[in-house]
Formats: structure tokens, C-alpha cells, sequence
């Protein structure tokens, strides 16, 4: 299936961000930025769930309850991640990969069903995973959505405004390809924050 003419460089940029965040969790290389590879080790569970500073957000154990500040936890399963309904808590807490990685599936997923799927899932119905490997296969699955949703598209789908429906953020008032655009920025934004996060990791004092 071929993309709508205007969308095919924002998808060419997704697809590289998508990769480049993979591979920077999972090695055993990933590309610098200048075409050249770069060395990394796959992301473990110590790490995916490391707690830099206190009171983080992150991605819990139901039967544990929300981190500090928060008072919900959003998602399905076993596991949540640490949430609160507006206004949300100022300073905002710093979160965890696994809550970063969490939110980044999560908004991909749903965003994909309420753009060409049932238009009906909420945040409830979307797994939290406990663990990296989990939460990479999760990101995956719902990167694939996401870019399935964007090929189901035509042009004119692109200027109607509220073609998607996702009820977490400004889709009803906006093109639809503004929201794609906002999409890329959220990847881009949120993968930059892994990967110092990753950084931050290796260099901790020991």
C-alpha cells in the first residue's frame, strides 16, 4: 500500500526514529546519526525500570498501588503505569524509561485504533509491561499499528479535521496531518529521553 503523497516524508521520518529507538534499546549497534554504528548493549530490566531520582513515575505492580503523586494506574494487566487526572502534578514528576516507553506505546496504539480501527479503546484496554523485552515487542506492535492506520489514509483524510478520534489530545480540533506531524515530535522528543536515560544509566556512580 503506497502513502498519500504528503504523508511520505513524515513516514520516512517515523520509520527512522522508530529504528533508531529500537536499536538503541535492543544493540547489538545502532546508527549514530551520521549512518555509522555505534555499539550498544540491550537495554535489561534493572535498567528499563531504574529510578534516577526520587519520587519517579514509572511502571508498577497493580497489587502495589501509584508511585509518589500519583493516584491511578493506567493500562491492562498485571502491571500500570503511575497516572493522575488534571490538574497533573507540578513540578512534573521525572519518569522512568518504562514509563516513557509505556506512554509512547500506548499513544501509538490507541491512536491507530481511533484513526482506523474500532475508535473505541481506552487507556484500560492497553497492556503495561513489567519487563524491557516485553515493553519493545509492545512498542513494536504498536509502531506497526500506527504506520498500518497511516497507510489506510488518502489525501483528503489529511486536511479533515478530527479524522482521528483519540480522546486524549487535540485530534477533534485539528487536520489530521497536523497530528501525524505531532505524532514524529512525540516519538523523536520521547526516544531523545531514552537514550540519555540509557546514558545516564551507564555513567551512574557504582
Amino acid at each position: 500500500m503506497t502513502a498519500a503523497s504528503r504523508l511520505s516524508p513524515l513516514l520516512a521520518q517515523f520509520d527512522f526514529a522508530c529504528k533508531r529507538l529500537v536499536d538503541r534499546m535492543t544493540g547489538p549497534v545502532m546508527d549514530s546519526g551520521d549512518g555509522t554504528d555505534t555499539e550498544v548493549g540491550c537495554m535489561t530490566d534493572e535498567e528499563y525500570l531504574w529510578e534516577p531520582v526520587p519520587g519517579c513515575w514509572s511502571v508498577r505492580r497493580r497489587v502495589d498501588g501509584p508511585g509518589p503523586r500519583a493516584t491511578s494506574l493506567a493500562g491492562a494487566g498485571d502491571w500500570g503505569r503511575d497516572a493522575a487526572s488534571y490538574p497533573h502534578p507540578w513540578p512534573p514528576p521525572f519518569t522512568t524509561i518504562a514509563w516513557r516507553l509505556s506512554h509512547l506505546g500506548e499513544m501509538l496504539a490507541l491512536r491507530a485504533d481511533h484513526t482506523a480501527g474500532s475508535h473505541a479503546l481506552t487507556r484500560d484496554d492497553h497492556p503495561v509491561s513489567g519487563d524491557a523485552a516485553g515493553a519493545v515487542a509492545a512498542f513494536d506492535a504498536s509502531a506497526a499499528a500506527w504506520r498500518k492506520a497511516l497507510l489506510s489514509v488518502d489525501e483528503a483524510a489529511l486536511d479533515t479535521v478530527g479524522y482521528c478520534t483519540y480522546p486524549h489530545g487535540s485530534d477533534p480540533e485539528e487536520p489530521f496531518i497536523d497530528i501525524v506531524w505531532w505524532v514524529n515530535q512525540e516519538l523523536l522528543h520521547h526516544g531523545a529521553e531514552v537514550a540519555l536515560l540509557r546514558d545516564l544509566y551507564r555513567a551512574r556512580p557504582r
